[in-house]
């Protein structure tokens, strides 16, 4: 018996004649063992139809022509988007339609990049010895595999799949382009610098109809297309999404649900874990097929590369909607408590090179996520982190609403703000921080009221007021408050009865809670008694102004601006010799006062003549009421423009003023131009429009008649 052994080897004795050689492989030993193959496209789940891409797909196509290579493209975008299902179409029919032999490497980690590499090489021709020498560091590894890349005697397709850490393939220099054949790329990291040579493309969420295409794909019986296209919706039209959806609608035996099923417990706070049940069908049971997992993959990255900050920064967002949201919400001193100031900026950059978010351009640069990955944070965030990240978002929004908000001209960054609020609203779990964070977005929907987007604030409101209710109670003071603002932007939404209905049971409640003269119970009398003069109950109107006005003289004091703007009403609901007598005649000085005490360009003021003009035309005084509401809406055009509802109010008296004093063609073109402009903001249907539109008849007719003067 003779043995021999190589380095390490041992020689082993036995009974009978037996040689034994061992043989030691220095390296990774998953790199020596390699891939199962390279031939066959290693993904969990093919899509059993590819939607949408198909304009992507052709350019990628067209770079399978016989006489085409060289090409190297990188394919981007979130996780979940799809960017492994596109590359996988493109390796079937590559290889189908055009004869490329298709190349399919693991590019997660460096392990797998190399042993996959190497198996290509082997694939196309490399020796044992080669590889051997290979592996163990006697040639380098990446000029091996493309010395046969580019020797290859069939043209090629290799694709490079989750290349989300690319400073792999820049250290070894395994990314390179050959005239032999193609290379696609797969992965999150979008910044060019990555990606020299090649041509991005990006990859995103799925048009609506395509994703309710996906749906229906995969669970055909579950419902009808428009209900896969509310679910889509509701997931983001997600690639990833979608197909857990389907999954787990398609493969559920005992007791199926339908998509409007499915639909309704996607509001539950379970949301992300329901989604990922889809999930059982995936054998290999990889995080990237998981969307409670897939993100946590580059969370993961953060951590161990030391950049913590820009985890906080995901978790923070996360706290807020999937929508636009303005940088500059995040470039407040506030951010401190979550992450240094200093670092939201480097933050940001990882995740937008991550393909977490997205920067936008909506007239104001905005950062975006999407909601099913925001989701899946919040739902991964350690408990005790919350309440931080809570607090932060709660003050970084109250930074960017205005303290007093003010009458003014449409403000596009208010209406992005919007969606942030409720979303913020949901995430909060603490009383307190739900408290301040429900005040914040309560004068939000002050500050849209008084822009003229009665709709947003109406909408924001109500959604507040619900959300507020969950953590505080129905009869919480901020409860109350937001619902007030929703019933005030009723009243201008020309929905009276929905308004008196919502203020009164709101003031019923406040003064019972808090007393008659509470300010907020003072607040809603006001906007209640606008309602109450618009539905031809001038008396019960009149009475509630001045128990109004009398208890916010008692509290706030005769000179406040809620004071002064409670008098000016009077001006409107008094009936005219009444305007003479009242506050011992002083009601028409009403505007001096205001002047003096709050400036003569304070919203209050002008509200204050623009009251006075209508009282002085009730008093048969055309001249003077002409000359003052003339000012007024100068004034109002060139702080608001012409389309602000008050704007309109104010043009709409001085028609009147301009007719009573025998202008009629005047008052015909002023009117016609109000109609046609409150047609545009406010319908066709709504009571000011219907108003508008009767007082112009009326014009063109000879019908209408300037009110008589008292006495």
């Amino acid at each position: 018996m003779d043995g021999h052994a190589e380095d390490r080897g041992r020689v082993y004795q036995a009974s009978g004649d037996q040689h034994i050689t061992e043989h030691h492989h220095h390296g990774d030993a998953a790199a020596a063992g390699g891939p199962d193959s390279v031939r066959r496209p290693a993904v969990g789940q093919p899509p059993v139809v590819l939607r949408d891409r198909a304009e992507v797909l052709e350019r990628l196509i067209a770079s399978q022509r016989a006489e085409r290579g060289g090409e190297v493209y990188v394919l981007y975008g979130m996780g979940g988007c799809g960017k492994t299902a596109v590359a996988y179409t493109l390796f079937q029919r590559a290889e189908a339609e055009h004869g490329r032999v298709g190349l399919w490497v693991g590019a997660s980690d460096r392990a797998s990049l190399r042993a996959g590499m190497l198996a290509v090489a082997a694939d196309r021709g490399a020796a044992d010895a080669e590889l051997l020498a290979a592996r163990n560091g006697l040639r380098p590894a990446a000029d091996l595999v493309w010395q046969y890349l580019d020797r290859s005697a069939e043209p090629w397709l290799l694709v490079l799949d989750n290349a989300d850490h690319p400073e792999i393939l820049r250290d070894g220099s395994w990314l390179r382009s050959s005239p032999r054949g193609t290379v696609v790329v797969t992965t999150r990291r979008s910044a060019a610098r990555w990606w020299p040579g090649a041509e991005l493309q990006h990859i995103g969420v799925l048009p609506r109809e395509d994703a309710a295409r996906v749906l229906c794909d995969l669970a055909p019986h579950s419902g009808t297309r428009e209900q896969a296209a509310e679910i889509a919706d509701r997931l983001g039209r997600l690639p990833l999404a979608l197909t857990l959806a389907g999954g787990f609608l398609s493969h559920q035996v005992l007791d199926p649900w339908t998509m409007e099923t499915y639909g309704n417990r996607l509001d539950g706070e379970e949301r992300v874990e329901l989604i990922d049940q889809g999930a059982d069908a995936l054998a290999d049971g990889d995080p990237r097929h998981l969307v409670g997992l897939t993100w946590q993959l580059t969370l993961d990255a953060f951590e161990a590369r030391g950049m913590s900050e820009a985890t906080a920064l995901l978790r923070l967002l996360a706290r807020l909607a999937p929508e636009p949201l303005p940088l500059s919400l995040l470039n407040q001193d506030a951010i401190g408590a979550v992450l240094p100031r200093a670092r939201c900026e480097s933050a940001l950059r990882a995740l937008l090179d991550q393909s977490l978010t997205e920067l936008v351009e909506v007239g104001v640069r905005c950062v975006q996520s999407h909601g099913v990955l925001l989701d899946s944070v919040a739902a991964a965030t350690p408990a005790d982190r919350s309440p931080a990240l809570d607090s932060t978002a709660v003050r970084l929004l109250d930074a960017a609403v205005p303290a007093l908000p003010d009458a003014g001209p449409h403000d596009p960054g208010l209406r992005l703000l919007v969606p942030h609020g409720p979303a913020l609203l949901r995430r909060v779990a603490d009383p307190a921080t739900s408290a301040e964070a429900l005040a914040v977005v309560t004068r939000l929907c002050v500050a849209l009221h008084r822009t003229g987007d009665y709709l947003s604030a109406w909408e924001t409101a109500r959604t507040a007021a619900q959300l507020g209710e969950r953590r505080l109670g129905a009869e919480h003071r901020l409860v109350l408050a937001a619902r007030s603002r929703a019933g005030r932007a009723l009243f201008r939404l020309g929905r009276y009865t929905e308004a008196e209905e919502t203020l009164v049971g709101v003031r019923s409640a406040q003064e019972r809670l808090f007393g008659a003269d509470d300010p907020d119970t003072l607040d809603s009398g006001h906007g209640l008694q606008l309602v109450l003069g618009n539905l031809g109950r001038p008396a019960e109107a009149l009475a509630l102004l001045r128990a109004t006005v009398a208890g916010r003289r008692r509290v706030l004091g005769p000179g406040h601006p809620l004071t002064s703007r409670s008098r000016s009403s009077l001006l409107v609901l008094l009936p005219a010799t009444d305007v003479l007598t009242e506050d011992d005649g002083t009601l028409l000085d009403l505007p001096a006062d205001c002047a003096r005490i709050l400036g003569p360009d304070h919203t209050v003021t002008l509200g204050a003549h623009h009251n006075r003009a209508w009282a002085l035309y009730q008093l048969g005084r055309f001249d003077a009421a002409d000359e003052e509401i003339r000012l007024v809406t100068e004034a109002y055009r060139r702080r608001f423009g012409p389309d602000y509802p008050i704007a309109l109010s104010a043009q709409q008296l001085l028609s009147r003023t301009r007719t009573a004093r025998g202008d009629t063609a005047a008052g015909i073109e002023l009117m016609t131009d109000v109609v046609a402009r409150r047609e545009r903001g406010l319908g066709s249907g709504h009571p000011f429009t219907v108003a508008s539109r009767r007082l112009l008849e009326e014009f063109a007719s000879g019908r209408w008649r300037p009110p008589h003067p008292p006495g």
